[in-house]
């Protein structure tokens, strides 16, 4: 990917500016802002993961039922917040993959249950390896800064009706690891 030459919030910050429209230049580039790492993150996610054949959206299939064995697809759906369409496409892939496969309910002749593979235990396994080391591991931000950070974008899914437990108070001082102090550093100059 190629490196971006100016702040690209920045520019829709002055371009809603010039618009006319400040008295929304706030909220604009708070969503800007988060779309934004948002980008970051799932480049940084699916760089990861395309190796692996996985996409974001399949290895959070695959984290599922790693945690239940096997779940029914509505129940995937739920957890993921999409279409009971997008949860089928996926499962398709990872089922071709031999990541996972379709059994019935055991009780509920209606419901199909999505299971993980052995295989599919073995590549979430090295799915979660590199989100860990690469992903989660270099958000470049401190313990307290990610706590501030969590609790404020739980404000947001707050006022959109979202479901929102108790704001983490266990984040550890790892979270937020820069890759050494001169990253650090630099991150604090960009704030200032």
């Amino acid at each position: 990917m190629s490196r971006i030459t100016q702040d690209p919030v920045d520019w829709a910050r002055r371009y809603w500016k010039q618009m006319g429209w400040a008295d929304t230049v706030g909220g604009m580039t708070v969503v800007a802002s988060v779309m934004r790492a948002d980008q970051i993150f799932m480049n940084r996610a699916n760089t990861h993961l395309r190796p692996l054949g996985l996409t974001m959206a399949r290895y959070e299939v695959l984290g599922i039922l790693n945690g239940y064995g096997a779940a029914p697809l509505g129940v995937i759906a739920e957890h993921m917040w999409i279409t009971a369409a997008t949860v089928t496409s996926n499962v398709n892939r990872l089922e071709s993959a031999g990541l996972c496969r379709r059994r019935p309910h055991p009780t509920d002749a209606r419901t199909t249950l999505a299971e993980i593979t052995p295989k599919g235990r073995r590549v979430f396994e090295r799915a979660v390896s590199a989100m860990r080391e690469n992903v989660f591991g270099t958000v470049a931000l401190s313990a307290q800064e990610a706590r501030q950070l969590v609790e404020l974008i739980a404000k947001i899914r707050v006022d959109a009706g979202d479901v929102v437990d108790a704001p983490p108070g266990d984040l550890p001082a790892g979270v937020g690891r820069a890759k050494d102090s001169r990253t650090r550093r630099r991150s604090s100059k960009r704030r200032d």
